[in-house]
């Protein structure tokens, strides 16, 4: 069916047609052009779209308002000029004729060819659902329907996703972002269930929830209703959800009807060979149009390996040949990482499951394997080591040596004598891809730094496109320019965020010199790139300036995550968890009465004892936060700040005055400790312990700060944490009465305020500055830890204020009620 092809039989000058703009198109001419035997060819291309050729992956970061559409064009009109690429945009091909080996498109024109390109894409699935053809309804494919979804957001409210794949996932926390009201419809039980189990599946839809999107899981979608305009979604079980938008993301399927008019052989897409060639052997085809051995694609990298198979072959290689490989999914949501490969789950007894979950970190890794090889992996919430683990899958490496420690990622898989293995770039295989948004592998990498004396990340980015786009790769990019580069390698800056060139230390030190006092302020100062800002660096700013002026500036609430401005941890089913403070851990049995009366009162599902010594009252509808509140607080009871970037805890033992081994009142001391820095905002959250004698039965030595007592008095310890990525803490000091203990803290306090980053907790925080640099500041400079202390004292005037008390008094009482149009449809 397939011939070889051979350049000997092309005129000395060939006229390549592509039809398509797209990113498999223009990757495969790329590939060409690298090729002796691509100079020979006249390219023409045709885009169906007004548009140069961009990187459609991006379009959800577009949406979010991440990127902006010029920083997602992968070949600007200059590069086709360059190259002597006709390009002709807007103007969609309509007509094949082989028998006179010529193209026409719309606008009547008609182009000859020697070869044929076809790479056009794929579009929406469209179920036949009435009210499809409403204005408000689009799709999610292209720059068009970002432009309807973004004027929409301008003009509208209520927005509703179907679909709970990658594309729905990322067109709802786009339009989240955008300050829509979102909905997302799904028909499954979980997220994503072709790339998550359910268990990840879950976690994503719990950490979504927090942000403020609304899922309906096995929801089937009846009827979008509206007259002249969308204006709600009809499930089949007859709930309905107000919608100004609705956005079609269920999936895709090939664009084949050019190709079936043509005559071309086709199934589910247009067959191709190893070759890339149609059942025309001067056709080829690339993308999500085709069909490779049964096999259809909607992931971006084996359509690079397609697209670099092909523009070899059209240049006369007859030895290339694309085969798939293990693929991997990740997902564009800021602050969600997802990443799989592979099989989901067993396929039969003899495969076998490894997991390990830490849902309060929402953290979970599963692998597969199979006769001592890895077959499949998820991960959520930690995935670095995700391309380690396809690349052991692609390799059919034998893991089983590394089986008791392979979940645990890398470093502590291929640790040795105390250390990991670095990577190995010089043995690392040319073709291994590094960055999977753009298809670069580390040769390409390599040649240019080497090529081109690249010495910065920025450079390596430019000229090769290597984590240019979701960054995921970002810290391989660098290692390799190490590599490649040596000592010429220049340090990468990191930048509070995209829309700045300063980092964390430079903004912190202009608000300091420059007495800058608001957001406003600091942007226009340092040139911020968006006057507005973007997610990341807004709550940053916030937590800076409130830190440095807080006697002066004011918190501004909309710069805080959703948990942040309405006191309480959002729950998987859209409820919220309610945390009093317990004080050092008491209670009374008045405050227990309370707690009682307000479970029955409110019919509160769960009563749950904490791992901090707290009681959380879980399931509570948000409507009825306010009274919750206003009835726990009858009792003397405040907020426990279980949802802030602050002190959550302070964990203690009974001490001496009931254990028969306790050495001091740790009991007494924590309350002191927590009482005194209860209500702080911090870079992070923070936990206190006190054990009362070095059986550390409150787990001081894996807390932010820990007390442990002895007979002698008090030894305080530093920059713990639990969790996945465990860290003991470091001795500060050892201190003789609780005076000091409450001095030292208060200052630790301060220290790590005024000079950790944005989201950093004080364990990679000490890590960063070193454990010696905090004793130079607090311990050998008594005078400099007293100001410290002081400053902190006087921030906390400001901060010990029950968030709950002004709520339930009636402050912001609109974030409480429930949207009227919504109401009918959470019931």
């Amino acid at each position: 069916m397939y011939i070889n092809d051979d350049l000997a039989r092309l005129p000395p000058v060939a006229q390549l047609v592509v039809i398509g703009n797209g990113m498999a198109a223009m990757r495969t001419v790329e590939e060409l052009l690298k090729h002796e035997g691509g100079k020979r060819y006249r390219i023409t291309v045709f885009g169906a779209e007004p548009h140069v050729n961009y990187n459609r992956i991006m379009l959800s970061s577009v949406l979010a308002g991440d990127k902006q559409l010029d920083e997602i064009v992968i070949n600007p009109r200059e590069w086709y000029e360059e190259n002597g690429i006709r390009l002709i945009t807007g103007d969609e091909v309509t007509a094949i004729d082989r028998d006179a080996r010529t193209v026409t498109s719309a606008n009547g024109i008609c182009v000859p060819y020697d070869r044929l390109l076809i790479a056009t894409g794929s579009k929406p699935l469209a179920p036949r659902i009435p009210g499809l053809e409403l204005p408000g309804v689009c799709a999610f494919r292209d720059i068009a329907d970002v432009d309807k979804m973004l004027a929409a957001a301008r003009t509208h409210r209520h927005a509703v996703v179907i679909g709970g794949g990658l594309l729905g996932l990322e067109a709802a926390w786009g339009l989240r972002q955008r300050g829509m009201s979102v909905a997302l419809v799904h028909l499954m039980p979980t997220l994503m269930e072709r790339q998550l189990d359910a268990a990840a599946g879950q976690l994503l839809q719990r950490d979504l929830d927090r942000r403020g999107i609304a899922f309906f899981t096995e929801g089937q979608t009846k009827e979008i209703t509206g007259v002249d305009h969308a204006e709600s979604v009809l499930l089949e079980d007859g709930r309905e959800i107000p919608a100004d938008l609705v956005v079609l993301a269920i999936g895709i399927r090939p664009r084949i009807e050019l190709a079936v008019a043509a005559g071309l052989e086709i199934n589910r897409g247009i067959v191709v060979g190893d070759d890339m060639r149609t059942s025309d052997p001067l056709i080829f085809a690339v993308g999500e149009c085709v069909e490779h051995r049964g096999q259809v694609f909607g992931l971006v990298a084996p359509i690079w390996d397609q697209a670099k198979v092909c523009g070899a072959r059209l240049a006369g290689d007859q030895a290339a040949i694309f085969a798939s490989k293990a693929l991997s999914t990740s997902l564009k949501i800021t602050g969600v990482e997802v990443f799989s490969a592979g099989a989901l789950m067993a396929a039969d007894e003899s495969d076998e499951e490894i997991m390990l979950r830490d849902e309060s970190s929402g953290v979970y890794k599963k692998i597969v394997l199979r006769d001592g090889r890895l077959v499949g992996v998820v991960l959520y919430g930690h995935v670095v080591d995700g391309q380690w683990y396809l690349k052991l899958m692609r390799d059919k490496e034998d893991v089983s040596a590394l089986r008791e420690r392979l979940v645990f990622g890398k470093v502590f898989a291929e640790a040795e004598s105390g250390g990991a293995k670095a990577v190995d770039y010089e043995a690392m295989p040319d073709d291994t891809q590094i960055c999977g948004c753009n298809g670069v592998c580390k040769g390409d990498i390599v040649k240019a730094i080497r090529t081109l004396k690249l010495t910065t990340l920025s450079e390596v980015r430019a000229h090769t496109k290597a984590s240019a786009s979701c960054g995921q790769c970002t810290g391989q990019v660098e290692e390799i320019l190490a590599y490649a580069a040596g000592v010429d390698a220049k340090a990468t800056k990191k930048t509070v965020c995209d829309c700045t060139e300063a980092d964390h230390d430079e903004v912190r030190a202009a608000i300091r010199t420059q007495q800058l006092k608001s957001m406003d302020a600091v942007r226009a100062a340092l040139a911020w790139k968006k006057p507005e800002g973007c997610h990341k660096c807004r709550p940053a700013l916030n937590y800076y300036l409130l830190c440095e002026w807080p006697g002066e500036y004011h918190d501004d609430a909309s710069s805080r995550f959703v948990n942040e401005r309405l006191h309480a941890n959002i729950q998987k089913d859209g409820t919220y968890s309610v945390v009093p403070r317990m004080w050092g851990g008491l209670t009374t049995p008045a405050e227990l009465h309370a707690i009682a009366d307000v479970a029955e009162k409110f019919n509160i599902p769960t009563v749950k004892v904490t791992g901090g010594q707290r009681i959380d009252l879980l399931g509570v509808k948000k409507e009825d936060l306010p009274a919750v509140w206003s009835d726990l607080g009858q009792a003397g009871l405040v907020s426990g700040h279980a949802y802030a970037k602050g002190l959550r805890t302070v964990k203690t033992c009974v001490g001496k005055e009931w254990c028969r081994f306790g050495t001091q009142d740790s009991t007494g001391l924590g309350v002191k400790l927590e009482k005194m820095c209860w209500g702080s905002w911090t870079p992070h959250k923070v936990k206190f312990a006190v054990s009362g004698c070095p059986r550390n039965c409150a787990e001081a030595s894996i807390k932010d700060l820990g007390v442990i007592c002895i007979d002698a008095g008090y030894d305080l310890l530093v920059g713990g944490n639990g969790g996945v990525d465990v860290r003991v803490t470091d001795l500060l000091v050892r201190v003789s009465t609780e005076d000091e203990v409450l001095q030292y803290a208060g200052a630790f306090m301060q220290l790590y305020r005024e000079e950790a980053h944005y989201m950093e907790r004080s364990a990679p925080w000490i890590a960063r500055v070193g454990i010696d640099y905090v004793k130079r500041r607090l311990v050998e400079d008594a005078e400099g830890r007293e100001q410290l202390c002081q400053r902190f004292l006087y921030s906390q005037t400001f901060a010990r204020i029950d968030p709950w008390h002004e709520r339930a008094s009636g402050a912001a009482a609109a974030a409480f009620q429930p949207l009227p149009e919504l109401a009918g449809a959470l019931a």
